[in-house]
């Protein structure tokens, strides 16, 4: 990848970062607010899927073609699960652990898991075995999450 690309995805990953606390933070806010977790994950997901339905209108998207519908994997379409399971956890969480930890503890799961995706290449990912730098980073991450928490 060459150096601008790198630098400006590197820049929009950590804007997402960034877009990912400001998402904890608010619907926490708004679940004390309201008192409720479960419509403030409802709100959460409603202002996304009008977000993307704008986008999808922007780029001039097409429906999906029905046939492109049926090969696909019946996992494919469980994204939406883990994302509620995500925000309903961040919602009920980051009150009670700070975002700090939170979000620290995030990672390393994340970390962890995806070390297991991209060794058994899992749900079409390419794979990529876990060698000791690899496994190191991922310890390094865990090992974050522990000192952070104080």
């Amino acid at each position: 990848m060459p150096a601008l690309e790198f630098l400006a995805s590197t820049v929009l990953a950590m804007a997402a970062g960034a877009s990912f606390v400001m998402q904890q933070a608010v619907n926490a806010s708004l679940r004390a607010d309201i008192n409720s977790a479960a419509w403030a994950g409802f709100v959460s997901y409603l202002g996304g899927t009008l977000c993307m339905l704008v986008l999808t209108v922007a780029m001039h998207e097409a429906l999906p073609v029905p046939a492109a519908v049926a090969r696909s994997n019946w996992w494919a379409w469980t994204g939406g699960f883990f994302g509620a399971v995500y925000i309903a956890v961040s919602i009920l969480l980051v009150p009670r652990l700070g975002a700090a930890i939170f979000v620290a503890l995030l990672v390393a799961g994340q970390m962890l898991t995806s070390l297991a995706f991209d060794h058994y290449g899992l749900f079409g990912i390419a794979e990529r075995p876990i060698d000791a730098s690899r496994l190191v980073g991922a310890l390094l991450l865990v090992a974050g999450a522990i000192l952070i928490r104080s």
